[in-house]
């Protein structure tokens, strides 16, 4: 029987990223630059692999420091009280080749969603320094009102400052838990 791995993410390496529509005709992108998380494996692939995730809300950042602070604040993520967003997954179940799909419960805003995202396995290589590495992409789409996170502003009669899906993107490097 093989033994179980534990994987931690590298963030030098790794990003999160969201985008989200303004005015229903561009596309607004930012990122969380504080996160960190772990996976545990049970064989020498990443099937039925256990996700954990951990977002720092305050690290938001979206190039404009006032719209960084508007999103921290009641009307959006509540950062003081609620400082973090957090993923475990419940399933992660290879589709086809190098993508799976990946289940689990998103707590965001204190409220506790299923969400499924695809996940692109990139491949493994050693880094100069001999450590085994495994690359992965991860996208989804959220729909953040689901999540307590509601606030928007009527530009004029069915149309919204604000798309209530939110596409996330995650480019994520793995390496092994010494």
């Amino acid at each position: 029987m093989e033994n179980s791995k534990s994987w931690v993410i590298d963030p030098l390496h790794s990003e999160v990223l969201f985008k989200i529509k303004h005015l229903a005709i561009s596309t607004v992108t930012g990122s969380f630059r504080k996160f960190d998380g772990t996976i545990i494996t049970e064989k020498s692939d990443f099937n039925n692999a256990k996700v954990s995730f951990s977002i720092d809300v305050k690290s938001i950042d979206t190039n404009q420091s006032q719209r960084d602070e508007h999103l921290q604040n009641d009307d959006f993520f509540s950062s003081d009280l609620y400082p973090k967003i957090n993923f475990e997954s419940t399933s992660f179940t290879n589709v086809s080749g190098k993508n799976y799909k990946m289940s689990g419960n998103l707590t965001m805003k204190g409220v506790t969603k299923n969400v499924e995202l695809d996940v692109e396995y990139g491949g493994s290589e050693y880094s100069a320094q001999g450590q085994l590495k495994h690359g992965f992409e991860i996208t989804g789409i959220i729909d953040r009102k689901q999540f307590g996170v509601a606030w928007n502003i009527p530009i004029r009669s069915g149309i919204l400052g604000l798309g209530e899906d939110i596409k996330l993107i995650a480019n994520i490097q793995v390496s092994e838990l010494a």
